[in-house]
């Protein structure tokens, strides 16, 4: 042993300590800013989760009074100047709720959820009653609607989906690094070494025994794997592949105490996330009615009533990690380390308490030998504790990955002079042209993301022109933003329009393609996959899962595949041509319209949650012809064209298509007298996403018990 004074500060220790990945929506924003907060205090990495964040809170805090409130945040208490409510990490999950050009590029660090540890293999939920106005407003859905997220392999079936995610990412926000959760399981080795291959930064292994309170009971209490066999075997698939310096490895799932982090750090990780515990610091009483939305303490309610019985303060979570890095620095003084780091990886140093397997006659005959020595020895070589050579060699934290080749015309386009000066100056219109091939990624991505850091989601006031053409690489326009008009003459993969936000995006074959355009496909599958705005039109039939998890885009094509609009929460969809089945999976908002020239569009339609009818009311009439109008004016479409030449006749072979949120609106049925009807999304209201400061509270209600 060692003399405690000699081993490393608290303070250092802490800055490896992270949130668990909770949403705003899961937990009350009393709960959720505070734990942002704390964790900002001490240096950690703090957690959006997979809802969104309001926009106010990426300033620092510069209004607070002696009583520790703030009148940007007045519903929290025990503020200080200087405090930061934005998540370091913030979370992209196959819901994309909340994911908008401003949310990515305001991240630290940008976090794929590919699994849960608590169920894997689901998506994330949010029960009905909490989806308040503020929680709708941020996911861009519907109030009171019950919110889940698809099984990942909607929009990640492969390792090389991922890896476009993960690409994606980085060209939005080159500066973030990018983080993969992965679910504690048997072959998470070769997963890892797989997303360390696909540029991730970190890897974090998430155990079976976390859950937010959302999920079904039997998912939290029969689901998934302890996080020391999923976090033992990456830590060793990596070391014995030569990738281990290439990320770094994040654990969570019922990590309470410093004992717990000094095991997980021997079996190699990094950094922890504490999640159950560190709401119980602030407050939450393990009342065990987190899905009913009747959280005594407001910690995991969205009731006003109840969210004013909240009782935490940032410092409430502060003391319990100043505590827990406390106990560990006991244990490693008495182990004889002064560095934190100098632990991990040691799995030499466990060894099996044979009093504890002596204690229950079901684990006298087992032996834990086997589990510890398939950790490769790394007390000699401590190279994977820093980045590769080739990187520097230096800390992990200080080093991001960035794309290749794949994200060449991105940084052309941006380095365009008539780009810069249309940016720098946010007026007038601008013109440019480029040509594009199948190996360049997410094209538009980086250009949004430059556009987001100056103005946010809405803010560019002139109109950029791109003209692009050839044969576009996966993710074409991604991210895009009002005031970006972009148009591809050629065709495109999978993922186009990804993550759209505003602006336009226009797919034409060129003009001597020599085929008939509604009969070919010319964009991928999976396009417009988590659009929350915008207007697309694809003169050509587009692949399966299109606008799949749509909640904003205006979006037409000729034709599609299998699970068109699955998921979707809002924004409309026209098809001038065939579908496949399972139309309308899952979707609890937005419309659809579907050309059923030759008969059987109903047997495809999943009727679970949706209706459909034809088209009888006026507004929606309306609404079609409009967009289908802008659909040959943006691409000359024949199809379009021969629709509209005999309007009469034709409208009579569409179906609409809605979920009973849309049941009363004006398009679905005569009800509302004189409401506006929506025929573009290329510029969407701000309203749409975010709410005011303070959600309209009054001053009775910024009341805190905390006080």
């Amino acid at each position: 042993s060692i003399p405690l004074d000699e081993v490393e500060p608290a303070a250092e220790i802490m800055k490896r300590f992270c949130t668990g990945a909770m949403s705003l929506g899961a937990l009350s924003r009393e709960a959720h800013e505070t734990l942002a907060i704390a964790v900002n205090r001490v240096g950690g990495k703090s957690n959006s989760g997979e809802g969104g964040e309001d926009i106010i809170r990426g300033q620092d805090l510069t209004d607070v009074d002696e009583k520790g409130r703030s009148p940007t945040f007045p519903h929290l208490a025990g503020l200080k100047n200087g405090d930061s409510a934005n998540s370091f990490v913030h979370q992209v999950a196959s819901g994309r709720f909340g994911v908008t050009p401003q949310f990515l590029t305001t991240a630290k660090q940008l976090e794929i959820k590919m699994a849960q540890g608590a169920k894997p293999g689901e998506g994330g939920q949010l029960p009905g009653p909490k989806v308040s106005e503020y929680i709708a407003g941020l996911r861009a859905s519907k109030q009171g609607v019950t919110l889940i997220s698809p099984p990942p392999h909607h929009d990640i079936y492969s390792i090389e989906d991922l890896a476009q995610l993960v690409h994606d990412l980085h060209a939005v926000n080159e500066k973030a690094g990018v983080s993969v959760k992965l679910v504690s399981s048997i072959g998470i080795g070769t997963v890892a070494c797989g997303v360390a291959k696909a540029q991730a930064d970190v890897i974090q292994i998430s155990g079976g025994d976390g859950g937010t309170g959302a999920s079904p009971l039997s998912s939290i209490k029969h689901a998934g794997m302890p996080w020391e066999m999923g976090l033992s075997e990456a830590h060793s698939a990596l070391l014995n592949n030569g990738l281990r310096d290439r990320v770094t490895l994040r654990v969570d799932g019922g990590i309470r105490t410093g004992r717990d982090l000094a095991i997980a750090a021997m079996m190699g990780a990094e950094e922890f996330g504490f999640g159950t515990i560190a709401m119980i610091a602030e407050g939450c009483v393990m009342a065990r009615v987190c899905h009913l939305n009747t959280c005594p303490v407001g910690v995991t309610s969205q009731k006003e009533q109840l969210r004013k019985k909240f009782p935490g303060t940032p410092e409430h979570v502060v003391n319990f990690f100043e505590f827990v890095a406390e106990e560990i620095r006991e244990l490693m003084a008495h182990l004889g380390y002064s560095k934190f780091e100098d632990l991990i990886g040691r799995a030499d140093l466990l060894k099996e308490d044979e009093d504890q397997l002596a204690r229950i006659a079901k684990t006298k005959g087992v032996s834990l030998s086997g589990f510890f020595s398939s950790i490769p020895e790394s007390k000699g070589d401590r190279a994977f504790l820093r980045a590769t050579p080739a990187e520097g060699g230096g800390l992990k934290d200080d080093v991001v990955h960035v794309n290749g080749f794949s994200s060449d015309l991105d940084r052309e386009m941006c380095d365009h002079p008539d780009v810069k000066a249309a940016i720098e100056n946010n007026d007038g219109e601008t013109a440019v042209s480029f040509n594009i091939k199948n190996t360049d990624r997410s094209t538009c991505a980086m250009l949004a993301g430059d556009i987001a850091r100056k103005y946010g989601n809405k803010g560019l006031e002139g109109n950029l022109n791109i003209n692009m053409f050839g044969s576009a690489g996966q993710s074409f326009g991604a991210f895009t933003l009002p005031g970006m008009k972009v148009r591809l003459t050629g065709e495109a993969n999978d993922y186009v329009g990804k993550g759209m936000h505003g602006g336009e995006i226009v797919v034409l074959p060129e003009a001597d393609a020599g085929f008939v355009a509604a009969d070919s496909s010319i964009v991928g599958n999976a396009c417009l996959y988590g659009a929350t705005g915008g207007d697309f039109h694809a003169n050509g039939r587009a692949g399966e899962r299109f606008c799949v998890r749509n909640s904003g885009a205006y979006a037409v094509c000729e034709g599609t595949g299998d699970h068109c609009c699955e998921y979707m929460t809002g924004g409309v969809v026209v098809s001038l041509g065939t579908v496949g089945r399972n139309v309308g999976a899952g979707m609890t908002g937005g419309i659809g319209y579907f050309y059923d020239e030759n008969g059987g569009f109903e047997e495809r339609v999943n009727g679970e949650i949706v209706k459909y009818q034809r088209v009888v009311t006026a507004a929606g009439e309306i609404q079609l012809r409009n967009i289908v109008e802008r659909h040959f004016e943006k691409t000359g479409s024949e199809k379009a064209e021969a629709i509209l030449d005999n309007w009469e006749e034709e409208v009579g072979k569409f179906w609409q298509v809605y979920p009973p949120s849309e049941a009363s609106s004006a398009v679905v049925a005569e009800t509302i007298v004189g409401e506006a009807v929506k025929v573009s999304a290329v510029a969407p209201s701000e309203d749409l996403c975010y709410l005011p400061i303070g959600a309209g509270m009054n001053p009775d209600q910024t009341t805190r018990c905390a006080d």
